[in-house]
């Protein structure tokens, strides 16, 4: 059979998101005769029993020890209450009571999800983001299939993919991109899906589930929960398309979703990573660059149905990259972006504005919790000169909040010889007529507030703890 027939066959057959390389399916078995070239009725007869498994899956969710551990994990991420007002703490008190009741809805097809909460949050480069907010009993159900289901897709999802799977992390695919850059991969094909949560086809999701799930109730019961109104500024809207991100259901129907372009660039022979809904495909030359970026554009748009963002797409090199909030250097190494940079460095300036009326302890009980999660996901990246200046930074503008405290000269004056500054040179900075920023720059403000100065208030110590944990 030629190989372009073999394609036709392979895009319109049952299962077809179980292929890689060299035809063969995960569960190991051929999917073309080697005499006819015909799909084997060995491949289709195992297809037909993995989907006689699935015929009561909804007895897997109602399980007790099933639903409890979705409790468990609803009550352990807490969150806010959905529409209903029932918090994770009521959840907990009331678990045993609701398990017969969810128990019973669920096996007889009844069940009915609630409307979902939206809220809207700003994204870092600016615009809103929609979250949707379940009740608390939809998250334990949506967190009790999410888990049923994981164990069935999770073998044959690519090994190129990352976000939101269980043992992987970000800082794999960050490691993974790098290897490929030492090996010469150099160009990279950036791509971004527009509002890719919002735009996710509901039919073409469920036509993909029911390739694999044969349990009618568990694939009515999935729809419902796409469908499900969104309750925003008090107006009820239908959902026609999306899965909004804030259900526990989400993260896995959008990997089931983006698996089939996992599966695409495999067979075409790409190095790619993959984290959630962030994809870099790495090529060695502009040429081929380019050819790639235009075939997978129409390759989503008109197969996937889903859009490419032309503006934020684009061709780069490793040092440009905005991956993860890191760039790659070309020795393969990681480095941070400067849109991580200067995205921390907003969330610092709210943190240390000055008119803000808080006690200097309160300043740094908000800063260190924010530095320590940064430093802990961004240590892995060559960023020493940069964290140098970062940290200097900072330090300024803590400088400049605790003058501002002393209001008056008397006060400045006071407080900077208590730190061993002469009483004369303190007077000096003092009675400037310069803004408190510029007073913070001072001599006299670096000689009283110093590291050590830093070190006694508590203050996250950004280079130290990263030169210790780079070594």
């Amino acid at each position: 059979m030629k190989r372009a027939e073999k394609y036709q066959i392979q895009m319109y057959l049952p299962g077809a998101e179980e292929w890689v390389n060299g035809g063969r399916p995960v569960d190991g078995s051929d999917v073309f005769c080697k005499v006819t070239g015909k799909v084997s009725k060995e491949w289709l007869s195992e297809r037909e029993k993995e989907r006689a498994l699935t015929v009561d899956l909804m007895s897997e969710v109602c399980d007790l020890s099933n639903l409890s551990a979705a409790a468990w994990q609803v009550i352990k991420n807490a969150g806010i209450a959905g529409v209903d007002g029932i918090s994770t703490q009521e959840l907990k008190e009331g678990f045993m009571d609701l398990y017969q009741e969810v128990t019973n809805q669920l096996m007889s097809g009844e069940y009915e999800p609630m409307t979902v909460l939206g809220v809207e949050i700003p994204k870092p480069n600016g615009g809103l983001r929609l979250l949707g907010i379940p009740t608390v009993k939809d998250r334990m159900v949506q967190q009790a299939i999410s888990q049923v289901l994981s164990k069935r897709y999770e073998r044959i999802f690519s090994d190129h993919s990352y976000g939101f799977r269980p043992g992987r992390s970000a800082h794999q695919a960050l490691k993974k991109a790098s290897q490929y850059v030492k090996e010469g991969y150099t160009y990279i094909v950036d791509l971004d899906l527009e509002k890719f949560f919002d735009k996710v086809n509901h039919d073409r999701l469920m036509s993909k589930l029911s390739e694999r799930l044969t349990d009618k109730r568990l694939l009515d019961l999935i729809r419902k929960f796409l469908r499900t109104g969104i309750l925003i500024g008090g107006l009820e809207n239908q959902r026609i398309a999306g899965t909004p991100q804030g259900s526990p259901l989400s993260p896995l129907l959008s990997n089931i979703v983006l698996d089939e372009l996992d599966k695409e660039l495999e067979r075409r022979g790409h190095r790619f990573v993959r984290y959630a809904d962030d994809a870099i495909i790495l090529v060695k030359s502009e040429e081929a660059a380019k050819r790639v970026l235009r075939n997978i554009s129409s390759y989503i748009q008109d197969r996937m149905l889903l859009k490419v963002n032309s503006e934020k797409s684009r061709i780069c090199r490793p040092y440009e990259l905005n991956f993860l909030g890191h760039s790659v250097l070309f020795k393969g190494e990681l480095g941070l972006s400067r849109k991580s940079e200067q995205r921390l460095k907003v969330k610092l300036r709210q943190i240390t504005k000055r008119r803000r009326g808080i006690s200097l302890d309160q300043l740094v009980k908000e800063l260190n919790p924010v530095l320590r999660g940064w430093l802990a996901y961004f240590k892995n990246a060559k960023m020493k000169s940069k964290l140098g200046a970062l940290e200097s930074w900072l330090q300024r503008r803590i400088r400049c909040f605790r003058l501002k405290q002393c209001k008056r000269a008397s006060g400045i004056i006071k407080f900077l010889c208590m730190l061993g500054v002469p009483k004369w040179r303190s007077l000096l900075i003092a009675v400037s007529h310069k803004g408190w920023f510029r007073k913070s720059g001072s001599p006299q403000a670096h000689e009283g507030m110093t590291k050590k100065w830093f070190a006694k208030i508590g203050l996250f110590n950004l280079t130290g703890n990263y030169c210790s944990t780079s070594k």
